[in-house]
């Protein structure tokens, strides 16, 4: 039988009572702050206290390096932790956010290691990336904004599209292309600081479950050269690299907010009777039920698997592929199954179910959609 590793058991328990006490509280505040069709965010003192909280208990730089203050821990570790953070609504990450930070650690050199990365590993700094653009989505072949090397600089023009993050960020890792290759030849990541001249916050996109991404225009942007993150050309592997440690997250959150229905769910239809009979007597509600409870522990054991094979040094982007598509389009399925199981609660705003279906439904978006993803574990098989 699979089992957790003690420490690794006794991290995520820590965080499921760090859950229950300090996030699950704030979900009526969100819930109604996304109803009024504003921002479903944590407000500053709201955020402020669960970061002191997250200190005092010393759950900070989870996956930083131990040279930059961190705990260092392993993937295996880190998808508990996800997974328990999955069952709430209430929008909150644990500094900081682990995808950039990868990529960071992986292809920094020693400036900009002490001017960014070690700033972020501490929380001290924010950050985004802008990957996506107007007409393009996340196709590198369509990728149109451009980096030209003028003398000691580099200045950029284009647009990006569907970034999160951008108000509190204090710089930003943009993809431009500087070469003529095709796909992701010749492209490049950059270090954009917040305030840098030509850098353009063009608009807000509010987004289903009170989220918002933004659009942002780069005219004449000039940066330094000592801003070019990795090397010149080859900026999509470190990428895929985040993106691969992002699918590993929203498999376990997947977990977590499939985890969170399925109580709901059969704490009410233990409760609920219609017709004379309670819900959870009737045969469609126990294959829900039934249906739930094996996806979720099929797709745990994909998440841990995949972990433990990124912590022994192994490619998973075809098992990261798989995680993201699973487990987003598992979610969907056992959320829905408990709102309508809720029958008109289930669709009030006053529920966080709701509220977790919307999110779940941009993750089938972001990172990757449902679509791209079969298509490249079609292609990988195929190319076997």
């Amino acid at each position: 039988m699979f089992e957790l590793p003690e420490e690794h058991q006794m991290l995520k328990d820590l965080v499921a009572k760090f859950v229950d006490r300090d996030l699950i509280p704030l979900e009526k505040a969100a819930l109604a702050r996304e109803a009024q069709g504003m921002p479903s965010g944590l407000t500053g003192a709201e955020e402020e206290k669960v970061l002191a909280t997250c200190k005092e208990l010393g759950l900070w730089g989870l996956d930083v390096p131990e040279e930059f203050g961190g705990a260092n821990l392993p993937y295996s570790a880190l998808v508990g932790v996800y997974e328990e953070q999955g069952r709430t609504c209430a929008p909150f990450t644990f500094p900081p956010d682990s995808p950039n930070l990868h990529m960071l650690i992986a292809v920094a050199n020693d400036e900009q290691r002490k001017k960014y990365l070690e700033p972020y590993a501490r929380g001290e700094a924010h950050s985004a990336i802008a990957i996506s653009e107007p007409g393009a989505g996340g196709d590198p072949a369509g990728m149109t904004t451009r980096a030209v090397k003028d003398g000691g600089d580099w200045v950029i023009n284009g647009r990006k599209i569907w970034v999160s993050r951008v108000p509190n960020a204090d710089f930003v890792i943009v993809m431009a292309r500087t070469g003529e290759g095709k796909r992701a030849e010749g492209v490049t990541a950059f270090i954009v600081e917040k305030g840098t001249k030509g850098f353009i916050i063009e608009r807000e996109i509010p987004m289903i479950g009170g989220q918002r991404t933004y659009e942002l225009v780069f005219d004449d942007c000039r940066i330094p050269a000592s801003q070019l993150l990795g090397v010149e050309g080859k900026g999509y592997a470190p990428m895929q690299l985040r993106l691969t440690v992002r699918r590993l997250q929203m498999g376990a959150w997947s977990i977590g907010m499939s985890r969170r229905a399925l109580d709901m769910m059969v704490e009410h239809t233990k409760q609920r009777v219609t017709f004379g009979q309670r819900l959870a007597d009737r045969q469609a509600i126990q294959w829900w039920i039934a249906d739930a409870a094996t996806k979720i522990h099929a797709c745990r054991l994909m998440v841990y698997d995949a972990a433990a094979k990124a912590d022994a040094g192994k490619d998973v982007r075809m098992e990261a592929s798989m995680i993201k598509l699973y487990g987003t389009e598992m979610a969907t399925e056992v959320i829905d199954h408990a709102m309508q199981a809720f029958g008109a609660m289930g669709v009030a705003k006053e529920l966080p179910l709701q509220l977790m279906a919307q999110k779940v439904r941009t993750m089938r978006v972001y990172e990757g959609p449902s679509e791209v993803h079969r298509m490249a574990i079609a292609r990988r098989i195929i190319g076997r």
